[in-house]
């Protein structure tokens, strides 16, 4: 088991499922109605601690209502949340979420009145306890500083960083990262084609990291001195793809953590994500892995 520190957000996710996705200026019945917690970083840290592992979260909060909901479902996941900033004024970050039962994807609203975490909350933490810290690709300018902090002071912890979205500066995550875990999103919107295309670019300029590219159902590929892996997504119906790049990031870490080899990761990762998507949230996962799956290695 080792001990984890997530930074990013937690949200409140109202999810509202529907036969299908409807069409502008048109009206759909709601099938079903789900409030959760959210939020890319705690879900990682909620996989994390089913995975057997313990997890803090550092992030910010604002004494309302909705937090119950947030602070009880960490609880359940035993998260600590002792690291974060509490704030008397604001609104949860709530997200909005049309989940379509037809096809089962997700299309996300999402509201926020909550300043970020900031780097000053951040370097009051002893992270001298931690195996592995986390972050999530947000708030980039005060997330480089945190993350560069932590390799001068912190040399020896692994940093792994999410980069979902194209943000300014947000490339200068790279640098101080030892794992840099990317959406398909991201990667197109740098017009890569491929995750292979993309990982060997960045293998090629940074050969001490491993880049890992989830590419939605397709599967998902990674470079680490440039040899790249691929492998296959579970060929399933999905129920449920919410969180699953956060399930897939939380599946690396895992077996980061154990000293498994890239292969190994991103099979593993690819059937934790797969087998999160035929069941709604991402509470009692199936964690039922069998490994190797087919995969190719060039």
């Amino acid at each position: 088991m080792a001990k984890i520190l997530c930074v990013g957000i937690a949200t409140l996710d109202i999810i509202n499922e529907v036969q299908y996705y409807p069409e502008e200026d048109n009206e759909i019945r709601i099938l079903a109605q789900d409030k959760r917690r959210g939020g890319n970083a705690t879900n990682t840290a909620a996989v994390l601690s089913q995975l057997g592992h313990q997890c803090d979260w550092a992030g910010t909060l604002v004494n309302e209502l909705d937090s119950q909901t947030i602070l009880s479902d960490l609880d359940s996941h035993q998260i600590s949340y002792e690291h974060c900033h509490f704030l008397e004024q604001g609104k949860i970050p709530t997200s909005y979420i049309t989940l379509s039962k037809e096809s089962g994807s997700r299309t996300i609203s999402h509201y926020r009145d909550l300043p970020e975490y900031s780097f000053e909350d951040f370097k009051h933490i002893n992270l001298s306890v931690y195996d592995w810290i986390h972050f999530e690709g947000r708030n980039v300018c005060e997330t480089q500083k945190m993350m560069n902090w932590c390799k001068q002071e912190y040399p020896s912890i692994p940093l792994s960083v999410e980069i979902e979205k194209k943000r300014d500066l947000i490339q200068s995550l790279i640098e101080p990262a030892d794992i840099v875990l990317f959406s398909k999103q991201y990667a197109l919107s740098l017009a890569n084609t491929s995750a292979q295309k993309f990982c060997r670019q960045l293998s090629a300029c940074y050969l001490d990291k491993t880049f890992i590219c989830a590419w939605g159902d397709a599967g998902a590929g990674g470079s680490f001195n440039q040899k790249y892996h691929w492998q296959d997504a579970l060929n399933i119906k999905p129920v449920d793809t919410l969180a699953a790049g956060d399930v897939f990031n939380a599946g690396i870490i895992d077996q980061q953590i154990k000293h498994q080899s890239l292969n190994q990761c991103i099979q593993f990762a690819c059937q934790l994500a797969g087998k999160k998507c035929t069941i709604k949230g991402i509470k009692d996962l199936p964690l039922s892995i069998s490994l190797p799956i087919n995969n190719n290695e060039k």
